[in-house]
């Protein structure tokens, strides 16, 4: 019996989870996503060219791959289909590779108007979401409102519950003071989405039983991280769903006893999109410098990314609540020319030692960060394919950071392109 891999962000996102994503999935039969939505983005280049995903599995550039959309995942209908178009103006051959659940809910043009709504209404007290209708879709789905692709493929249940939900909906948008939902139109849009979607329907719980008892490689993508997990963030400042490695059963039907390897992706510094704490974001010139040298800047919403140093005190949190077994470092090529790096290693509140699971969002506010200082390094790094290659002071960073954590760090990330990586395990 064939166990299954699994890859999630160990911080707030944007760790680089596509590129790590593309590495494991060269001998993978399943690439699988099972949550979030559009609200994701991860990029991959190869051959010099990028590829942006925020819904479809990173591993279906692999020629072997097949990629699902499983049924915790929420799907925005015309961004997928804008991905579907990217690949096969690429040339890729979609047909029977690119699989979506029935199950999957539908982001609705309701959503992303209420999303923006509530986001206005909040004034200063933005919560910095997307906007992509992603809080709004996943609370009718728990409240027995939403619509799935389901009701998609039945085009006369889709009809019936649109046409209900988009008038209950319409009702608040007059209250907003926003512009309603011009329902007829709406219809027109999905009938025509829909027989684009329609040959991309099955039934993805079975097509993954089959492939684990059959001994095929699977391999999970998580969306967003842990510290944005709906349980386990600084809630309200979260993504709507559940990260961590547990909610693979629930968003894509696989048994936890059918998980093997647990990749946690670690980027060497940290960034954040949206407001909410962070305790050791640089407010200074040189989080300025390290965010253009990263290109920290949202491939879902082009916002600039919050940047700071690496934080090992979360970073350890995470890696415990998701059960990681391996790590994969990324972007430490960025780091290269710093003279000191720090890394925070502790927290302390009030004259105390606090741990992250003890703190909400006003903790995390008002706590000071206890930092490791280490030196260093000038090489330009994105050549070394060993880790004796690596600068002495950079082989210590890494030596550094997998010692706090108690676990395996696995792959260096020294560039953005598929061949530039150091395997150590």
């Amino acid at each position: 019996m064939s166990k299954v891999s699994v890859l999630v962000g160990t911080q707030w996102g944007d760790e680089g989870k596509g590129r790590i994503i593309d590495l494991l999935s060269s001998d993978a039969d399943f690439a699988v996503r099972f949550n979030g939505g559009n609200n994701a983005g991860h990029t991959i280049v190869v051959n010099g060219k990028k590829y942006p995903f925020h819904l479809i599995p990173s591993g279906i550039l692999q020629p072997n791959t097949k990629a699902i959309i499983a049924n915790g995942v929420v799907l925005d209908l015309e961004v997928l289909l804008s991905e579907i178009k990217m690949l096969e103006d690429d040339g890729l051959n979609l047909k029977d590779k690119l699989i979506i659940s029935d199950r999957c809910h539908i982001i609705l043009p309701y959503h992303k108007a209420l999303d923006q709504a509530y986001e206005n209404a909040r004034g200063s007290e933005k919560l910095g979401t997307t906007g992509r209708g992603i809080g709004p879709v996943y609370a009718d789905k728990v409240s027995y409102n939403g619509i799935r692709i389901y009701e998609l493929v039945r085009w006369e249940l889709f009809v019936e519950k649109f046409t209900f939900q988009a008038n209950i909906k319409n009702k608040i948008l007059k209250t907003f003071d926003t512009p309603v939902i011009d329902i007829e139109r709406a219809l027109e849009k999905f009938k025509k989405l829909r027989e684009i979607i329609l040959p991309y329907v099955a039934d993805t719980y079975q097509i993954l039983t089959n492939a684990i008892k059959d001994n095929k490689k699977v391999l999970v993508e998580g969306a967003q991280a842990v510290l944005l997990d709906l349980d386990f963030s600084a809630y309200p400042f979260t993504t709507a769903s559940n990260v961590v490695t547990g909610s693979i059963n629930a968003g894509a039907g696989i048994p936890p006893q059918k998980i093997g390897d647990v990749w946690g992706v670690v980027k060497a510094y940290t960034s954040k999109v949206g407001s909410g704490p962070f305790p050791t974001e640089l407010k200074d010139k040189s989080g300025d410098d390290l965010r253009e040298k990263g290109g920290e800047y949202g491939t879902t919403t082009g916002r600039p990314r919050r940047v700071g140093w690496l934080d090992l005190e979360s970073v350890k949190f995470a890696c415990e609540v998701a059960g990681i077994t391996k790590i994969a470092i990324t972007k430490i090529d960025i780091l290269s020319g710093l003279k000191k790096i720090k890394v925070g290693v502790s927290y302390n509140l009030n004259g105390k030692s606090i741990s992250y699971s003890s703190c909400g969002y006003d903790e995390l506010e008002k706590l000071k960060v206890e930092y490791k200082e280490l030196d260093g390094w000038d090489e330009d790094i994105r050549g070394c394919r060993k880790f004796e290659d690596l600068p002495k002071t950079c082989q210590e960073y890494i030596k550094f950071i997998e010692k706090f954590l108690g676990v395996k760090i696995a792959i260096v990330s020294v560039g953005p392109a598929r061949e530039e990586y150091i395997k150590l395990v």
